[in-house]
């Protein structure tokens, strides 16, 4: 059976680990009982509690050291409570920190306003030089943990909760840098689906199956500069795009991939601009916006007009 996205993030981890001294895990009162890091590496895992500003900024100074620092926290707290300290240590100074940032979206359901997080993506994406990463399923999270951990650069890695899904599949040598795509067609299509995290990507999965119109484009990266390297193969694929992301339409991947291909007609399915202050299951909330199977289903009907998809 798979694994959560955090769950995998742990794991994944605490094996690098055994092969690279300089990986150092950092968590502030979210790694639960029994953290494989630490109960393999207890030397090199560190609680640092509810300190979002110093603990990005204790990160720094490993990292100026030589050391691998990834910091875990919920992505509202991450992005939001420590961006200053983001913006400096890692827009600014590029330092090798690694952010993962779990509770991306409204996975945290019943935790509230508070805990949810619909704007990360686009406050990372405005500091500049930080890669940022929405896997989905446990096998590419751990790619990403693999791919981050090799890497100079900082990251930002959007995870969900305790959702298990399985990941799309992707060659052994390939990088989650690379699109993946399915569909009957594969050049030219009326509509190109765009995936990006885990809910838009099952909901992108069940569409693309029972429609042989939709093209369905995940995308892991979505950082500017990958955006900018999908802007070729995408436009093989179609020149009308619906980006699903569990976000708001303010910074999103949609609204840069608009500003990127300007002779293309890009819309976004996002979460709206409500505040996510009903509580519920993660299903529930993302209901309550407007998120889902069905408006997604209405969504396309409408761009495809008298036309169709």
């Amino acid at each position: 059976m798979s694994k959560s996205g955090r769950e995998s993030y742990k794991d994944e981890l605490a094996k690098l680990a055994f092969n690279n001294e300089r990986i150092i895990c950092i968590e502030a009162d979210l790694g639960g009982k029994n953290h494989p890091f630490e109960q393999s590496h207890p030397n090199r895992f560190f609680n640092l509690g509810i300190a979002e500003l110093a603990s990005i900024d204790i990160a720094a100074g490993l990292a100026e050291a030589g050391f691998i620092p990834f910091f875990s926290t919920f992505a509202s707290f991450a992005a939001v409570r420590a961006a200053e300290s983001i913006k400096l240590a890692m827009g600014y100074m590029e330092k090798n920190i690694k952010i993962v940032a779990a509770y991306g979206g409204v996975s945290g359901g019943w935790f509230g306003t508070t805990h949810h997080c619909l704007e990360d993506i686009a406050i990372i994406q405005s500091f500049q030089n930080i890669r940022i990463a929405c896997p989905h399923g446990e096998l590419e999270t751990r790619r990403v943990i693999q791919e981050a951990a090799e890497s100079q650069e900082p990251y930002y890695i959007r995870l969900a909760r305790n959702a298990v899904y399985d990941s799309l599949d992707r060659a052994e040598e390939s990088s989650c840098k690379d699109i993946l795509i399915e569909g009957a067609v594969f050049t030219n299509a009326k509509l190109c689906l765009i995936s990006i995290g885990e809910e838009a990507t099952e909901l992108c999965k069940s569409i693309a199956q029972v429609n042989d119109s939709v093209v369905h484009a995940h995308l892991c990266y979505v950082d500017l500069a990958s955006l900018k390297s999908y802007i070729g193969d995408l436009q093989q694929l179609s020149d009308t795009f619906l980006v699903v992301e569990e976000h708001r339409a303010t910074g999103s991947s949609a609204s840069n991939l608009a500003l990127l291909m300007p002779e293309c007609k890009v819309y976004s399915h996002d979460c709206g601009e409500k505040w996510p202050i009903y509580g519920g299951t993660h299903k529930d909330v993302l209901d309550y916006l407007g998120f889902g199977l069905e408006p997604l289903q209405q969504q396309i009907h409408l761009i495809g007009g008298t036309d169709g998809f």
